[in-house]
């Protein structure tokens, strides 16, 4: 017998939708996914230390410890929750197949909350484990960690061209002594009104053909290394916190193309709606927002993409 919901996910937007469908008796499964888009269940969140801007956490809460309360309150309502990678779905006609390493099974509706994961590089210094500062001063989300306590009144440094990286470096601006923009090329790829807003602004000083060699110092990020691609000249600065701002890629490569994506990858869906090209088939959080990407977005689009796929059953039992 088919599933009336499989939701796809394990960050707010999925569990969002796991309570509301739950509640609303359709009784859903979820795959939370084994190490899916290389992080553990929960997504991005998991990777970072301090949330502040999740209401109703006046203290502030950890990352991990956010994600671990959204599974809690699933399996409240009874989520029935899978710690499985759905490696390929079938949305050719419903029900709907899909199948992980495990198992394999038929749903009505596909609810996706895959994500997106941040593009890191790979810079000595910058990576997971003792001898890296990753979430130790060097982070993939500036509007997330930048507003921490140990990056107030400080140097900071973001990398990347496009707008991402001019608003990230705009908003740490706030917090920080300075901001430093390394920009690998001459020139930007950024809009111009993006470009110009970070250029007017004086605590950003632009680094352009520059690019990060390493991630220095102790018990946290304290210096990087950067070098000067006309000149070959290598320099240190002096940095408790480095931003990257070089994209991300959203988690829909096992979709085989049998939803409309963007030119990103970003799944598509009707506007003010979580609807896809693939009726019956919704999509919530990152991995169909690439201008918002914050936790209590996602939780929001998670709530809409339950709500749709609620109705839809109705309709087309």
């Amino acid at each position: 017998m088919a599933e009336k919901v499989l939701i796809i996910g394990s960050g707010p937007a999925a569990h969002t939708a796991a309570i509301y469908t739950a509640r609303a008796e359709l009784s859903p499964l979820l795959f939370e996914g084994f190490m899916a888009g290389g992080v553990a269940a929960g997504g991005q969140l998991t990777t970072t230390t301090e949330v502040e801007n999740f209401p109703g956490f006046p203290e502030g809460i950890s990352g991990p410890d956010l994600c671990d309360r959204f599974r809690a309150q699933s399996q409240r309502f009874d989520v029935r929750i899978v710690t499985e990678t759905v490696t390929k779905l079938d949305l050719s006609s419903r029900p709907f197949k899909y199948s992980t390493d495990e198992q394999e099974g038929e749903a009505d509706t596909v609810i996706l909350a895959t994500g997106a994961t941040a593009k890191r590089m790979d810079i000595p210094g910058a990576g997971d484990g003792p001898d890296g500062f990753w979430q130790r001063g060097v982070s993939a989300c500036a509007v997330c960690d930048g507003a921490l306590p140990m990056f107030r009144n400080q140097p900071l440094a973001v990398i990347g061209g496009g707008d991402s990286a001019m608003e990230e470096a705009d908003f740490l601006t706030k917090f920080a002594s300075k901001v430093y923009l390394l920009v690998r090329r001459d020139e930007l790829r950024a809009s111009k009104i993006m470009a110009q807003r970070a250029k007017d602004n004086p605590k950003i000083e632009f680094l352009y053909s520059t690019v990060c060699t390493a991630a220095l110092g102790s018990d946290g990020l304290e210096k990087i290394r950067v070098k000067d691609l006309k000149t070959d000249k290598e320099r240190e600065i002096d940095c408790l916190g480095l931003f990257f701002a070089i994209g991300h890629i959203p988690n829909t490569s096992f979709l085989d193309g049998q939803l409309d994506l963007d030119e990103q990858g970003y799944v598509l869906t009707k506007p003010g709606t979580t609807t896809t090209s693939v009726p019956g088939v919704f999509a919530c959080g990152d991995v169909q927002d690439k201008k918002y990407r914050q936790a209590i977005t996602a939780a929001g689009t998670g709530c809409m993409a339950a709500i749709d796929a609620e109705h839809f059953l109705a309709s087309n039992p």
